[in-house]
């Protein structure tokens, strides 16, 4: 189930990685002939797309199942992804990237909202920052399809990026094989009445894990506080448990989505342009600088993650956000002064984004854990939405038109505005932040049917 579901962000990484391995290459003339700025606007195109995405799916996820819309959202990418492929000019193109951010973006709610209310409490830090951290492994696949397909003895720039982006489909098709398979969440189907579904999901996936009845464990203990069926609520009304009863969450976890949305989007949307631009490294070898940098992500939330279990949610989300903040200034000073060559540029960057990939992952873990069941997913998307959409709308565009300055400067400013954000999210939630470490939903945030009320924290 957790590979299943937690393919979402290794196709996120892949769509990623590809624009920006591509970039460069979308300007030549025998492709797309695009702009810098245009490369930028594709980029923000695409975060539009997931924020909307998740709005409109994460409403639906909360009313008509986890399982209904992940099948559905992957349906959309897989459109989107083979037409992105046959894109024309920049119109199309874009269009394509903002489709395909719908699908993405409808993942992200529904998904994030199964996975942890299928994982075991004692480890769904963990985990949840494991999966997370699965969008680097798309990033290299990504990177190594680029540096592939652009060489010019294979299919070279102008087919070689329309292939990266039709075998994005092609993994799609498999992934829909697996995830058909995967059932839906006990706990929705307990919320809406249907407790015989659930427990017939518990009893199967204990069936799998202990080979003997004897083994198995009893009911699970979250089910009294879930059993009365309730419709979910209106958007009206999550937005205003959010507002009041639940507004120093919702600061903490807006703040959190903000600022790790700049931070990553100012840096990978403009990962090609900087190399290439200030460090005159040829279009084809630009994914050969992707490696490292996506090593150093994956590995950040697989090292890191148990210790937001062990040493506790608050304290990991500002040692991650403090540091890789702290981090990227440090680069951006040394990128300034000439220090860097692209080698060192991207080992710095691997550093940096050892943490801060932990700290991401942390920000998509807090959203979906401190929220009631019923309103879950659409809070997911709710935050995802305004902070995604305010961060990684604008950093796209910003750092692509710094780069056109061709100022050292000016880029490295654009990092320190990232740099600054981080750090005051993570600083926020060591004060404010809710210590959610082993402990059930349910504890965390009592369902809207039980009548139980979590004072806000």
């Amino acid at each position: 189930m957790v590979l299943a579901l937690g393919i979402a962000w290794v196709l996120d990484g892949l769509e990623v990685t590809l624009v920006g391995s591509v970039g460069a290459v979308l300007e030549r003339r025998d492709t797309l002939a695009l702009t810098a700025t245009e490369v930028g606007w594709t980029g923000s195109f695409y975060v539009g797309g997931a924020v909307l995405g998740a709005l409109l799916f994460g409403r639906m996820a909360d009313r008509l199942g986890r399982k209904r819309l992940f099948l559905v959202t992957l349906l959309v990418y897989m459109a989107a992804t083979l037409a992105t492929a046959f894109s024309t000019g920049f119109a199309m193109f874009a269009v394509c990237r903002f489709v395909t951010g719908l699908g993405i973006g409808g993942e992200y709610a529904a998904i994030n909202s199964a996975i942890d209310e299928l994982i075991p409490a004692r480890v769904r830090g963990r985990v949840n920052l494991a999966i997370n951290g699965s969008f680097w492994v798309g990033a290299a696949l990504g990177a190594g399809l680029s540096l592939l397909l652009l060489d010019p003895r294979v299919l070279g720039p102008v087919w070689g990026w329309r292939a990266c982006f039709a075998m994005g489909a092609v993994l799609a098709v498999a992934i829909m094989l697996v995830r058909r398979h995967v059932p839906e969440s006990p706990r929705w189907l307990a919320t809406h009445g249907r407790i015989g579904e659930a427990e017939h999901v518990i009893a199967d996936i204990e069936a799998q894990v202990f080979p003997t009845a004897r083994m198995r464990a009893g009911p699970p203990a979250a089910a009294s506080h879930i059993h009365v069926p309730t419709p979910p609520p209106s958007i009206r009304d999550v937005l205003r448990l959010l507002v009041l009863r639940y507004r120093q969450r919702s600061l903490i976890t807006l703040a959190l989505m903000l600022a790790q949305a700049f931070f990553y989007n100012a840096i990978f949307f403009s990962y090609a342009l900087v190399l290439t631009r200030f460090y005159g490294v040829p279009d084809g070898r630009v994914a050969l600088y992707l490696f490292p940098f996506a090593l150093g992500n994956a590995v950040g939330p697989l090292v890191l993650g148990p210790l937001f279990d062990e040493v506790g949610r608050r304290r990991m989300i500002a040692a991650t956000y403090v540091l890789s903040g702290l981090g990227l200034a440090a680069t951006g000073w040394a990128f300034t002064q000439g220090w860097l060559d692209a080698a060192t540029q991207a080992l710095c960057w691997s550093a940096v984004f050892f943490l801060a990939s932990a700290a991401a992952s942390s920000a998509y873990l807090t959203a979906s854990e401190v929220f009631p069941l019923e309103m879950r997913a659409l809070a997911i998307s709710v935050f995802y939405a305004v902070g995604t959409g305010t961060g990684g709308f604008i950093a796209p565009v910003l750092l692509g038109t710094l780069i056109e300055r061709g100022s050292r400067e000016a880029v490295a400013a654009g990092y320190g505005l990232g740099a600054a954000l981080v750090i005051a999210a993570g600083l926020l939630a060591l004060r404010y932040g809710t210590d959610a470490e082993r402990r059930p939903l349910e504890d965390i945030a009592p369902p809207l049917a039980s009548g139980r009320h979590e004072e806000p924290g």
